[in-house]
């Protein structure tokens, strides 16, 4: 693995390579790293040299963690079920709560992703056309999201949202009555030894839930282990079952649970997933977490695709 690995990175086919953490057996059996330009979300930190002490944006793989953190809290019964009505934990909006559209929208609909409401972030992240850039600049982002037209029926389609886990984020936040990231830092990365993170804010003073979290790409891997190890009592093992379970297709072989992505076919595993070629993969049958951390932000992940067919080729 590690010649293969090596071989990519010394042949260029990874420009924007920027770090590899691999654990198998709880271990971690290869680390590297690179170098090349990066972002905090839009802002230029210029040309950095990474090691395994550097944090990096995991952009989207955020949402994954926020359905960790939503696991966590709903097994100390600060957050409602899955099944709770969506829009009756934002009772200050009371137009849309008594909206009949709006009442027959649950959590779950956010956590899957199934909400039939009008969103679209096909427009690049630097844009107020994409929907979570427009989430941003809105006086409230929580209304913002709610009170986007229907468009289809709850529950049927996958739709790309991330004003979906900033929902999620404010639920957690109001169920826990602390700021998303104090939570996650006492909750989840301190008892993992996760000392050193950073996660970005919006415009309003409020962490981005759909892509902020900073993290080591270390770090990163020792969650998918905690995943891979059916959560140590920090993750309730039950709501792990929930969470990993196929809930919509997105496309053949690769559905969607609870913020993961199902991969199936002969080496099923699931995943994070982040812009920029951010993965956090976990494959249970293999005994396997693999992070990748890269920077080709609004492009076609390339690189991190070519390390990681080095990694898992047989």
């Amino acid at each position: 693995m590690a010649e293969r690995v090596d071989e990519v990175l010394q042949a260029g086919a990874a420009p924007g390579f920027h770090g590899l953490v691999v654990m198998r057996g709880g271990e971690v059996v290869l680390e590297r790293y690179g170098a090349g330009v990066d972002y905090r979300l839009g802002d230029s930190l210029g040309h950095v040299v990474f090691d395994r002490d550097t944090l990096h944006d995991m952009r989207s793989v955020s949402k994954s963690i926020v359905a960790l953190l939503y696991g966590i809290a709903l097994g100390d019964g600060l957050v409602p079920e899955p099944g709770a009505g969506l829009v009756a934990q934002f009772p200050e909006y009371r137009d849309l709560v008594e909206d009949p559209e709006k009442a027959r929208l649950t959590v779950e609909h956010a956590i899957t992703m199934t909400l039939g409401l009008e969103w679209n972030e096909d427009a690049p992240y630097t844009s107020t056309a994409n929907s979570e850039i427009a989430m941003e600049f809105a006086p409230d982002r929580y209304r913002y999201v709610l009170e986007r037209p229907v468009v289809e029926e709850a529950g049927k389609f996958w739709h790309y949202c991330g004003g979906a886990t900033a929902l999620l984020g404010g639920i957690i936040a109001r169920g826990t009555g602390q700021p998303l990231e104090d939570y996650a830092a006492t909750a989840l990365f301190r008892p993992l030894g996760i000392t050193d993170f950073d996660w970005s804010k919006g415009m309003h003073g409020v962490v981005s839930a759909a892509a902020g979290i900073r993290l080591r790409p270390v770090d990163l891997a020792a969650i998918g282990q905690l995943v891979l190890d059916g959560g140590r009592g920090i993750v309730p093992g039950e709501w792990l079952q929930e969470m990993l379970r196929p809930r919509v297709n997105i496309a053949e072989g690769f559905e969607y649970g609870y913020q993961w992505y199902l991969v199936t076919g002969d080496r099923p595993h699931v995943k994070g997933i982040g812009n920029g070629g951010q993965e956090l993969l976990v494959l249970p049958g293999e005994d396997l977490v693999v992070a990748v951390t890269a920077g080709e932000y609004d492009g076609d992940s390339a690189s991190s695709r070519a390390v990681l067919k080095a990694v898992l080729t047989e």
